[in-house]
């Protein structure tokens, strides 16, 4: 079973993904499977934040100072991403992190 995705989770970028910056949107690629999968500017401003270590928790707090945005739509559509990409194999959990 996938480990729950939580305010508290921190993700992994794994060697086997490569980006790519289109203007202000990202392209994520798989390079084992070839599934790729596009940001819009939103997605990777998330993509930004998380991947660069911040807890889900704290990409939250510095979406909501930077975007007119429900709390909770947001905290939902960030774990939302963190689970599809996390499925394509496009970031992990880092379950050490967990509960920090």
């Amino acid at each position: 079973m996938a480990p729950r995705v939580t305010m508290t989770s921190r993700v992994r970028v794994p060697d086997t993904t490569a980006t790519r910056q289109v203007d202000d949107e990202l392209v994520l690629l798989n390079l084992e499977s070839g599934i790729y999968f596009g940001l819009d500017s939103t997605g990777t401003r998330m993509w930004q934040l998380i991947a660069g270590g911040a807890a889900l928790g704290e990409a939250r707090q510095t979406l909501l100072d930077e975007y007119e945005v429900e709390p909770a739509r947001l905290e939902a559509d960030l774990v939302r991403l963190v689970e599809e990409l996390a499925a394509r194999g496009l970031l992990r959990l880092d379950e050490e992190a967990q509960g920090r």
